[in-house]
């Protein structure tokens, strides 16, 4: 197993500075894994529904799921139309987490003496909000970017964790020999 691990995380480490040298493509790619992750769970929620573990609600949500993913693969133009959904949704949500620190910051200034700094963070954050909305080719950019130093970082963890494994299986063997001798 830790062979395996080490390997994936070679394989990762090589994807995530891929991604990095093709910020555009990669987010040009992430549409379809979405489309995929919701044709995955749609199924997995019909399947669930069957095995008396969720709602009717849940089953209409998983099926329209499923019919959404298999329309967005039969047509590829809504693969480009989900990447900018993705863009617009970024966007909106850092503007609204902007607007959360800065509440946030602003009710919790009796209690903090770095308040300040939240209202700091919270303007920042709907500044790049509405840059976001300007120019959603830099944020294109950015989340290829973001993609491939995640797969870097998850390789490096895999390899760092295949080589722990491998050194504690070596230790173990060493102790068992050990105790035998005795």
């Amino acid at each position: 197993m830790n062979v395996l691990s080490i390997i994936i995380g070679i394989l990762l480490v090589i994807c995530g500075f891929s991604c990095m040298f093709t910020p555009i493509a990669t987010f040009l790619a992430t549409g379809y894994y979405l489309l995929i992750l919701l044709l995955v769970y749609g199924i997995f929620g019909i399947i669930r529904y069957f095995q008396k573990q969720s709602t009717p609600l849940n089953l209409i949500v998983s099926i329209l799921a499923v019919i959404v993913g298999i329309l967005c693969l039969i047509y590829p133009g809504t693969s480009l139309e989900i990447n900018g959904l993705i863009l617009k949704l970024i966007a909106v949500w850092l503007i609204i987490q902007g607007v959360v620190n800065i509440v946030t910051s602003v009710s919790a200034r009796e209690e903090q003496k770095g308040w300040g700094w939240g209202v700091f963070v919270g303007i920042l954050g709907i500044l790049v909000g509405i840059y976001s909305f300007a120019h959603p080719g830099v944020e294109a950019l950015t989340i290829g970017v973001l993609i491939g130093l995640y797969f870097v970082e998850a390789g490096f963890d895999m390899i760092v964790m295949g080589s722990a494994i491998g050194a504690a299986k070596k230790q173990m063997k060493e102790v068992e020999a050990e105790a035998e001798k005795k």
